[in-house]
């Protein structure tokens, strides 16, 4: 089939991009291939898992005119400045234009070498591709701001990390991969005219009314800030850790990006911290909406030389549209537990966020499972208390704010609607990559049929919906690079 990529990054921002091509693999397999995606894109499934498809998504079958380039960025990594990343083992294809005029990133992750790989091996393995896959899909069907995962495609190539792995490439859809870091990489640069043709690049691909604006990179900023706080206010009503919310995995377009040792948290506690690397909780749940802010911060002195020609001016500028992302999170954040509670329209969101709190504090103290609670409270509200009941090892502390909370009258119907059954749980998902790596991919699927529906109960999937077993222990996870 004809499949058209266009080169927009690359003309109009030849600067941060390196023009590159994707290794070839020695026996590429597709592993697993996103179908509804797929056909949302307007690319046959039937043709991507033909030969010609299989060679298209490893790069190898380029349509004409498409010129794939590793894109350049620089990031604060852990708080240290890096002024040089850039796409180490990475490559955009291209974009691709939708039936609706959408226009989507196609992105490779382990495709090989670039000139930004840093000493790095380029590539990817199995279980860290399918990590991506799975998590990418979840959170798309709960609703999240996400990149996509069109495929995964097992290379052939055995890879070195700890122990030798089969390798594995990620095909990665998104709206684009402009970062924070991207403007980083051009503000570092001292250019000021490449920093405004980033700006106008964002602004065009993403925020349109922006242009229009008094002040159009003032409004770029205060959009981005907004729909930062959307995504996080999401990430912490789900339970999401991301673990390396680094200034280069954070999106210009308010996506999620990078699933690499993130995970999605058990037992309700702002520490807890999933990434093997953060050894001092920078990531851990709870610090994530500050580290967004840092990161904005971070996206604000970039951008300082457009705002205004007097640097006092423009951080003054930049100070009062912060509270764009303040505002957002809170926004989002209160209208979402007054749904995870039933309690939309019953109480203000003032009246609740005492309640709220009193609860988050229970089920820190008694180490409740977070998801399996808010799902258990559906329950409460058609009167059968006692799932949520027994989360507690002291159930008469709950009793108290059971009570408030039933006297408001919450919504069994809504509650259910917004609280998930199945999340990619953390031995779930590593039951299923292990078997994965080993060649056996029904784990996968299994499991991908129960997080993609996340809100419909159906019987054979209980296990799916069961926190870890006691002898799981604590849960560490790595960026598989």
């Amino acid at each position: 089939m004809a499949v058209a990529l266009q080169d927009r990054f690359s003309r109009e921002l030849p600067e941060m991009a390196v023009r590159w091509q994707a290794d070839a693999p020695p026996d590429a397999r597709l592993l697993v291939l996103n179908e509804p995606l797929s056909k949302n894109l307007g690319l046959d499934p039937r043709w991507l898992r033909g030969t010609d498809g299989v060679r298209f998504l490893v790069g190898n079958l380029l349509p004409s005119g498409a010129a794939p380039v590793a894109q350049a960025y620089a990031g604060h990594q852990f708080g240290g400045f890096v002024p040089r990343l850039g796409d180490g083992r990475a490559l955009l294809l291209g974009e691709l234009v939708d039936a609706n005029g959408r226009v989507h990133d196609i992105h490779l992750k382990g495709s090989g070498r670039t000139p930004f790989a840093r000493g790095g091996d380029g590539l990817a393995v199995v279980g860290p591709m399918l990590r991506e896959y799975v998590i990418s899909e979840a959170m798309h069907a709960l609703g999240i701001p996400t990149t996509r995962s069109l495929a995964v495609v097992a290379t052939g190539r055995p890879v070195q990390r700890d122990t030798v792995q089969p390798g594995a490439l990620l095909v990665r859809v998104a709206g684009s991969h402009l970062r924070v870091g991207s403007f980083q990489y051009a503000a570092i640069t001292g250019n000021v005219e490449l920093l405004r043709r980033l700006a106008d690049h964002a602004i065009a691909r993403h925020y349109p009314s922006a242009a229009r604006a008094e002040r159009p990179y003032l409004a770029l900023f205060e959009s981005v800030a907004a729909v930062q706080g959307s995504l996080l206010a999401q990430w912490m009503l789900v339970g999401f850790v991301h673990g390396v919310m680094n200034t280069d995995n954070m999106t210009i377009s308010g996506e999620t990006i990078d699933y690499g040792p993130c995970a999605f948290m058990e037992a309700y506690h702002p520490d807890t911290v999933f990434s093997s690397i953060d050894h001092w909780g920078r990531y851990a749940y709870g610090n994530q909406p500050v580290i967004a802010g840092w990161n904005l911060a971070r996206f604000a002195e970039a951008l300082l030389p457009l705002l205004s020609d007097d640097t006092q001016e423009a951080i003054a500028l930049a100070e009062q549209s912060f509270r764009a992302f303040h505002t957002q999170y809170d926004r989002v954040w209160s209208t979402g537990m007054l749904a995870k509670l039933g309690l939309p329209g019953v109480v203000d969101a003032e009246t609740v966020k005492p309640l709220a709190d009193e609860l988050l504090e229970l089920l820190q103290e008694g180490r409740v499972d977070y998801t399996s609670f808010f799902r258990h409270l559906g329950k409460a509200a058609r009167c059968d208390v006692e799932p949520a009941r027994s989360l507690f090892a002291d159930p008469a502390s709950f009793d108290c704010w059971l009570s408030r909370w039933q006297a408001l009258g919450p919504d069994a119907e809504v509650i259910d609607e917004v609280n998930p059954i199945y999340i990619p749980r953390n031995h779930l998902v590593e039951e299923a990559l292990t078997a994965a790596t080993e060649g056996d991919l029904d784990l996968v699927q299994r499991l991908l049929t129960a997080v993609t529906s996340p809100y419909l109960e159906r019987a054979g999937l209980e296990r799916y919906a069961s926190p870890a077993p006691e002898d799981f222990g604590s849960y560490r996870t790595f960026c598989g690079t």
